[in-house]
């Protein structure tokens, strides 16, 4: 066998952009922007704004609301949009806005391996908590790109690293807030810092001022959230999948974290050398005056397989070993999820006739199930809204 040469490396790495070149054409093709076809009947809005149907028609009819938009070929309604539903959430004082005087919730979705469902978790929570009227920002810190991708960027040509990324933030002399890169995207309600593989450079940069600026790896990343954070009920951190400076960075911005966990031996064992690894560098940290405290710690099951015998078992032993620490819902594998990610969407995302399969409803409910849970352990960290949740039952 003849050993691979440099120029076979080089080729083959120019297929492999070729392949991914073709997707992201297919899926970024001029005219196609992304944009949110999912509409809501009036017993669905009535639902998620917490008023009667009756309320929402009587408001439309004395002016308080816009009439529904309607269909010019057969006068029948066409459906209100999430931006219309979150417009009713404000007549009616529904909006689920924490008090000012509330933390905001800086989510990390962070495990240092790679494969576990992290940009995924990210991005459905983020339209989770938009579908409930909360603010939301998602801050991709991963070069790979992955939910800026899924919120309608082409990394490689909509974003530029010296501009719209955490990149410059990081840079000596940078800018002083994040603002200069927050974009708004399709989703009402969801604003992102996107990423592009130039993010990566900000590992080096990170290297050259940690040997001018000790203290600078603490607060950097922490200091520019605090600056956005007033306008957010909720900051999800979308880290790389490795121990560096940018994941270390996001272990020192975020109040919260929630670790994706797939109930296999490599990936559990990867989760547990994690936490080791984690609770060893915030313990350094802390000795260097980096001390840092979350409101919660939980680990997500992601990709679970009822069918393999294997995953039930390891399963079991998560919940033995971690059984505080476990959230109570699983994130099922799900082709329904697979088949979004494959033409960088996701499963809220999806409308028409396939919103009506099994899979799809199963799914939905998984994630619904996820985000209900991650939900209430954010509003437990915000004084305003437990009145509420004692009313629920859940304080």
């Amino acid at each position: 066998m003849q050993p691979v040469t440099l120029r076979e490396l080089d080729s083959l790495s120019n297929r492999a952009s070729t392949v991914i070149g073709r997707l992201r054409d297919r899926v970024f093709a001029p005219g196609s922007d992304k944009t949110l076809e999912i509409r809501f009947n009036v017993r669905s809005a009535a639902e998620m704004v917490g008023r009667s149907e009756k309320l929402i028609r009587d408001a439309e009819d004395d002016g308080r609301l816009p009439p529904p938009e309607k269909d010019p070929a057969t006068n029948r309604r066409t459906g209100y949009s999430l931006a219309q539903v979150n417009k009713m959430r404000e007549v009616f004082g529904t909006l689920p806005h924490r008090a000012p005087g509330d933390p905001a919730t800086v989510l990390a979705v962070q495990n240092f391996k790679g494969g576990v469902g992290k940009s995924t978790v990210v991005c459905h929570l983020a339209q989770y908590f938009a579908l409930k009227g909360y603010r939301v920002c998602v801050v991709d810190c991963d070069s790979q790109g992955s939910s800026t991708s899924i919120f309608g960027l082409n990394p490689d040509v909509d974003v530029q690293e010296d501009e719209d990324t955490l990149y410059p933030f990081f840079r000596h002399g940078g800018p002083k807030s994040l603002h200069y890169a927050l974009r708004a995207t399709y989703w009402p309600g969801i604003a992102l810092i996107p990423s592009n593989l130039g993010l990566y450079d900000a590992e080096y940069e990170f290297a050259a001022r940690m040997a001018r600026e000790q203290g600078f790896i603490l607060d950097r990343l922490r200091e520019g959230i605090e600056t956005i954070s007033d306008q957010f009920d909720i900051v999800l951190l979308d880290p790389p999948p490795a121990l560096g400076m940018i994941s270390l960075s996001v272990l020192r911005a975020a109040n919260a974290l929630l670790i994706p966990a797939p109930p296999n031996n490599i990936d559990f064992g990867s989760t547990a050398h994690f936490l080791k690894m984690m609770g060893s560098t915030l313990n350094e940290l802390a000795e260097h005056g980096g001390a840092r405290e979350y409101s919660f710690v939980k680990i997500l099951t992601t990709k679970m397989n009822d069918n393999k015998s294997a995953h039930q078992a390891i399963k079991r032993m998560m919940d033995a070993v971690f059984s505080q620490d476990m959230l109570q819902s699983i994130l099922k594998d799900s082709a329904e999820i697979d088949n979004a990610t494959a033409n960088l969407s996701t499963v809220y995302e999806l409308t028409g006739p396939s919103t009506r399969s099994e899979t799809h409803k199963r799914c939905r409910a998984y994630l619904d199930a996820v985000g209900r849970e991650v939900e209430v352990l954010i509003r437990k960290t915000w004084p305003s809204h437990h009145a509420d949740l004692r009313k629920e039952g859940i304080l």
